[in-house]
């Protein structure tokens, strides 16, 4: 049976795993700044008071998480915190269409990067862009920090980086056969994109954004 404190600590978790407060998420996701905040757990006389499915669906939304991460949060509170003094590879999303910044499975590689902590990254691969245009807004912003995992599986509707032979681009993911990648912008005033294998370098996927 699920508790009042699993779920609230969850999203507490959460809100960790993604670089937030409580309270930075709730803004984050367009909530009200105070609806995850501790006095608002609890009613009057002290009656308990649960998050609402909306702003659940809300709070997935704007960090990019799954159900099933945040139902594993549930499971296993405190998770979020298994690797907090961890810092990954940093750099400018304009500066990651470069040549030798990545090597041939997608991976950092070279001098340019810099380095930010940034707790809860499973993938020892993983690495960090930090958002430099307006491609991609308005679901990222100029600033926005992403953690990209190359090992992560892609499904439909996630949000990836793709990096092609001549850019670097985040999108949300379509699908991908034997002969093309699509892919569906994130900006409405793009255009949606249909790559040939062959002119793509690699694809991987969105897995924390730190707004």
């Amino acid at each position: 049976m699920l508790s009042h404190k699993q779920i609230w600590s969850a999203m507490d978790a959460l809100a960790a795993r993604y670089g937030h407060s409580p309270s930075g998420l709730a803004r984050a996701a367009g909530l009200d700044p105070t609806t995850f905040n501790k006095s608002k757990r609890h009613g009057p006389q002290g009656r308990l008071r649960w998050p609402s499915t909306e702003s659940i669906a809300k709070i997935l939304h704007v960090t990019g998480a799954s159900f099933e991460e945040f139902v594993a949060l549930v499971s296993k509170p405190g998770s979020s915190r298994h690797s907090s003094g961890r810092t990954l590879p940093l750099l400018k999303l304009k500066e990651a269409a470069k040549k030798g910044v990545f090597d041939a499975e997608g991976r950092p590689t070279g001098k340019a990067w810099d380095q930010v902590a940034f707790p809860g990254v499973a993938d020892e691969h993983g690495f960090a862009l930090e958002i430099s245009s307006d491609g991609a807004a308005p679901v990222f912003r100029v600033g926005d920090i992403v953690v990209v995992s190359p090992a992560s599986e892609l499904r439909r509707d996630d949000r990836v980086v793709v990096k092609t032979k001549d850019g670097c681009s985040v999108m949300r993911f379509v699908r991908r056969t034997a002969k093309r990648l699509e892919l569906k912008s994130l900006n409405p005033s793009l255009p949606d994109r249909v790559l040939d294998n062959d002119h793509v370098e690699w694809v991987a996927r969105i897995v924390m954004v730190r707004y």
